[in-house]
């Protein structure tokens, strides 16, 4: 009878404490989880504290006052030097042929690079940023597309045959954001490439170098007082033929500049056919010959060219 005694106090005993620990663990996870709660909230915050921080410390923070989805470009002050970062880029076009460089052409400025593409050819982010404008200009870039990069430049695409991207989406390097086309002011599919800082525009040449698909270095030093004659030389290294950059460059380049012009007057070189053109006054443009363009273009001496047609001239 005593042990019987002993027994039920020992399990109600046991039975108290294990309630009791229940409870107290229950009491535990229900004053943990509005902690948790708020540790989450705080981990978000700062998470977007910090994001907010890096992009407002990001270069195109410093030299933009203003976002706007309404225009193309609006210039603004050029800082004295400004420091542009090339490093995690992505070439807009894998294709390599460059049919028309920056500089003046037909009497008026030509403010980017006309890079060789089909209809249909996937059209790249250069850089990570965000989009600008989506927008379509019957008389100038067609379909185009403006993204604004943390680096400072704002990069302009033209002439696309579709849009892929929206306004003020973002958008990572190498990102698809278009498809090559002929829209707007354009006399064949190609690709319309500028790069702007504070809507000045840039020669893309001194930092994108097409034919070897790669940047000019991890970073271009932009001088106010320097980058145009900077363009002039980007181009004749590039091999632009345009007499006007070429006789305007002349006693201008470094040192190496005789062994660089020789090796671009080596390097393929192409024309793009303007409306009256023919074979003959195109040869005469370029110094050669009737009988070389035909042979280095595959076409008799017959053939009806086209405006916007490219030919091989070297």
């Amino acid at each position: 009878m005593h042990f019987t005694k002993i027994l039920k106090t020992f399990a109600i005993s046991a039975m108290l404490t294990m309630t009791a620990a229940t409870a107290s663990a229950q009491d535990l996870l229900a004053r943990q989880a509005p902690i948790d709660k708020k540790m989450k909230a705080v981990d978000t915050l700062a998470l977007r504290s910090l994001i907010d921080r890096e992009q407002m410390g990001s270069p195109s923070a410093q030299l933009y006052k203003e976002w706007s989805n309404k225009y193309a470009h609006h210039a603004t002050e050029l800082p004295d030097s400004f420091l542009i970062n090339l490093k995690h880029f992505c070439m807009p076009t894998t294709s390599k042929v460059v049919t028309s460089n920056f500089g003046r052409r037909w009497g008026r400025m030509h403010k980017g690079i006309d890079v060789k593409v089909y209809i249909g050819d996937t059209i790249r982010a250069a850089f990570s940023g965000k989009v600008r404008i989506v927008r379509y200009e019957a008389r100038g870039y067609g379909n185009y597309v403006v993204i604004r990069h943390y680096n400072g430049l704002e990069t302009i695409y033209g002439h696309m045959s579709k849009h892929l991207v929206e306004e003020n989406q973002v958008v990572k390097a190498g990102d698809p954001i278009g498809l090559g086309g002929n829209t707007g002011r354009s006399t064949g599919s190609h690709l319309h490439f500028e790069t702007r800082l504070c809507g000045v525009a840039l020669n893309p040449a001194l930092m994108f170098d097409f034919r070897n698909q790669d940047v000019t270095g991890d970073t271009y030093m932009f001088h106010k007082d320097t980058y145009q004659n900077e363009s002039v030389l980007a181009n004749k290294m590039n091999g632009k033929s345009d007499a006007s950059l070429a006789s305007s460059s002349n006693g201008s380049s470094r040192g190496k500049s005789g062994s660089s012009s020789s090796a671009a007057s080596a390097d393929v070189r192409y024309h793009k056919v303007r409306r009256g053109e023919t074979l003959s006054s195109i040869a005469k443009k370029r110094g050669t010959t009737v009988s070389k363009l035909c042979k280095l273009n595959h076409i008799s001496k017959r053939m009806r060219i086209r405006p916007g047609q490219i030919l091989r001239y070297s």
